[in-house]
């Protein structure tokens, strides 16, 4: 579960105050608004990379406002994927894993556990400059995914995306959704992506989380 309450973020001139809202575990919310609205930075900031200067954010009910990033428990997507050039796609699974230090054995199991489930087994060994949009954005997934998190939070995963492979990226969504059960908050400007993905749309206008039908409470 995601719990966010009283939060606050200053970045520069930009502010968000009081902002709340939940998402339950296993839950799929997608957050929605205008260009300039903050929510890239209300992500980063339940990712651990924005200061948060007031409030709190409880993951699977663990209070992590103070935590550093890779404490927190949350596999982070950002825009455009944001491969390594000099890593290959193995290299990729593996980040997460390998700077936590995890037993060998269990990195090459999560590695094959993860291409298998996003269907780039034959890319192990290939770096980011010769691969596809969706191919990157597989990737970058499985580079989240692969220590396991309970929440999964996504900048713009789908949106410099052909319709055609839009369409396999959101089956892939759903597919790792039933079988990881992570709890996902997705920012998108696309009200496709929120109507197909979505069991919770959170809208952030004008400072305030609204759900489509009311303010979140």
């Amino acid at each position: 579960m995601i719990e966010v309450s009283g939060l606050a973020v200053h970045a520069g001139q930009f502010r968000l105050s009081e902002i709340r809202f939940s998402v339950p575990t296993g839950g799929y919310a997608v957050l929605m608004g205008r260009t300039g609205t903050g929510k890239t930075t209300l992500l980063e900031a339940l990712c651990g990379l924005k200061h948060v200067s007031g409030g709190t954010i409880r993951l699977m009910g663990r209070d992590v406002t103070r935590l550093k990033p890779a404490q927190r428990g949350i596999g982070f997507v950002p825009q455009e994927a944001a491969l390594f050039s000099t890593m290959t796609v193995r290299e990729h699974l593996a980040f997460a894993l390998t700077i936590r230090r995890a037993d060998e054995a269990l990195i090459r199991e999560r590695v094959s556990e993860m291409s298998e489930v996003l269907g780039i087994g034959h890319l192990l060994d290939r770096r980011p400059s010769g691969l596809s949009g969706g191919e990157r954005q597989r990737v970058a997934l499985g580079r989240a995914l692969a220590h396991h998190p309970p929440v999964l939070c996504l900048d713009e995963p789908l949106s410099a995306l052909d319709e055609e492979t839009r369409e396999e990226m959101y089956a892939l969504l759903e597919q790792v959704r039933g079988r990881t059960g992570v709890t996902t908050l997705h920012v998108t400007h696309n009200l496709s992506d929120a109507e197909r993905l979505a069991d919770r749309i959170l809208l952030l206008r004008d400072g305030v989380i609204i759900e489509k039908d009311g303010v979140v409470k």
